[in-house]
């Protein structure tokens, strides 16, 4: 676990992490399982599930509040509308409300410079956010490509990555290669403004991109540490770092509200 960011009036900090929720069309109801929360929490965040509420006065105000950004995964597919593409043929179900709210939160918390993690579907949402295109099924469009949907269970380690050796992730990991688990049918094609490619796999799939300015924290993958966090060095770097950051962060928006 990272060590606690302390503001010196108040003790240490416990930043506020929002947590985008999924949305179940049939049942009409938001949701998201435990992982991502218990991840959150075992770091030193306090996790918040964040509904799919589009409206802007709310987004201002979530926004307003929060020290970290954690955009979750999803059995979704962004729009391809989004990146100025038609829909394919394996193009998955598409939920506008989530692609929506995603995308006003990463604009959101970028004008505040505040951290975002984003994992699978939301590491997508974070380079479409930025400008960037997606692979729209990469069994359909990268050849010789590896298994990335890999099934139960979904904690296993199923293949190899390469990080690029500047990156955070190559730091965090303490080499150049991880194996990671892997249950996405997409990726991302043109990487977006800001951000560079900080991982690949073995087919050259992005598996990881990462903002280089020095003022933010701004990580999205591919996989899932929120699975198998607990035996995972690398997925426990990943959350701690990224607490870290947020904690960081609420320590500099205090100090600038003295």
């Amino acid at each position: 676990m990272s060590p606690s960011v302390s503001d010196s009036r108040r003790g240490p900090v416990q930043p506020l992490i929002g947590i985008t929720t999924r949305l179940d069309l049939a049942e009409s109801t938001f949701y998201l399982r435990r992982y991502y929360a218990e991840a959150i929490a075992a770091a030193g965040g306090t996790p918040v599930y964040l509904p799919l509420i589009p409206e802007p006065s709310y987004l201002d105000r979530v926004c307003g509040l929060l020290d970290g950004l954690l955009l979750s995964g999803s059995n979704s597919d962004l729009d391809p509308a989004r990146y100025g593409e038609e829909p394919r043929p394996r193009l998955g179900a598409v939920v506008p409300v989530r692609d929506e709210v995603d995308l006003a939160l990463i604009a959101r918390c970028d004008a505040r410079r505040a951290p975002i993690l984003g994992i699978c579907y939301g590491a997508q949402a974070l380079n479409v956010a930025r400008g960037g295109s997606l692979v729209q099924d990469i069994e359909a469009e990268v050849a010789s490509a590896v298994k990335h949907d890999q099934g139960a269970p979904y904690d296993r380690p199923s293949h190899q990555i390469r990080l690029a050796a500047d990156s955070l992730l190559a730091r965090l990991a303490g080499g150049e290669t991880a194996r990671v688990n892997s249950s996405h049918h997409q990726a991302i094609k043109g990487v977006g403004r800001d951000l560079r490619v900080a991982a690949r796999a073995g087919d050259g799939v992005i598996e990881a991109v990462e903002d280089p300015r020095p003022d933010r924290f701004c990580l999205g993958v591919q996989w899932h540490p929120e699975l198998g966090w607990e035996r995972d060095a690398l997925s426990r770097a990943i959350f701690d770092s990224f607490v870290q950051a947020a904690g960081n962060f609420r320590s500099e928006i205090r100090d600038l509200a003295r």
